[in-house]
């Protein structure tokens, strides 16, 4: 009778299935496979599908500029100017004014719109204008920012760029040219980088620069990259491309 009644309540235990704990195991193993499908899925979003994103607005907003601007004749090697360049009075707040030529990038050219934001700029429109620093052409630090990875990336290679390597801004009337004339790791709190002397805050410029900033290293935001250019020469949009954003066989 004994052994009878031990076999049915093993039997009873049988029926009734996995314990509480296999039951927990289960369910933790699906929600890690939940949360690694949505890790995923965000992975894909971030690191592409925001790409394809900012690159069909940066298209946009550049075609929109030619037809405002007119277009440029890329056949032409435009003189260098004499003199002082023009000075453009400081845009509204997210305004694209401009566009950022950077020949040894593999994605040579950018929308340039005022302001570091990057709901309103960094990740819709390019690259970004510090707000109270310098406009090109002008004395003092004209400083930028732009994502390295996300959104278009428009400073993926700054860390391939190379002492004399140029830099071009071009507006609607002029293109100046900078010369690439060092780069620096940074903490992010490290200001003194855009100021109007790179480098030390309160000194009164004489020069002027251009600085481009972005997230170091890749994929994180622990250090900034910096790149410091000098101004070297403008050049009429109307009389064509300047020297440097032409192939060697129109420099011949």
């Amino acid at each position: 009778m004994t052994a009878r009644r031990g076999a049915h309540r093993a039997s009873r235990r049988d029926r009734r299935g996995p314990g509480a704990l296999s039951r927990i195991v289960g369910v933790t193993g699906e929600l890690l496979l939940t949360v690694g499908a949505l890790l995923l899925l965000f992975l894909v979003w971030q690191l592409w599908w925001t790409d394809v994103m900012a690159d069909r607005e940066h298209a946009d907003i550049l075609s929109q500029l030619e037809e405002e601007w007119g277009g440029v004749d890329d056949q032409q090697i435009a003189p260098r100017q004499e003199g002082p360049p023009p000075v453009l009075p400081s845009p509204e707040d997210t305004m694209v004014w401009g566009t950022m030529h950077i020949p040894s990038f593999e994605r040579s050219r950018f929308p340039l719109a005022e302001g570091v934001s990057l709901e309103e700029v960094l990740n819709v429109k390019g690259v970004g204008h510090y707000p109270e620093t310098a406009m090109p052409g002008d004395i003092g630090n004209f400083s930028v920012a732009g994502h390295r990875n996300t959104y278009g990336r428009p400073f993926e290679e700054i860390a391939g760029l190379e002492v004399g390597d140029a830099i071009v801004v071009e507006t609607e009337e002029v293109f100046y040219v900078y010369e690439v004339t060092e780069a620096l790791i940074v903490d992010p709190g490290a200001v003194e980088v855009i100021a109007p002397t790179p480098g030390q805050p309160g000194v009164e410029p004489t020069e002027r620069m251009l600085t481009l900033t972005a997230c170091h290293p890749m994929f994180s935001a622990r250090e900034r990259y910096i790149v410091h250019a000098e101004f070297s020469y403008w050049t009429q949009r109307e009389d064509g491309i300047p020297e440097a954003l032409a192939t060697p066989a129109e420099e011949t």
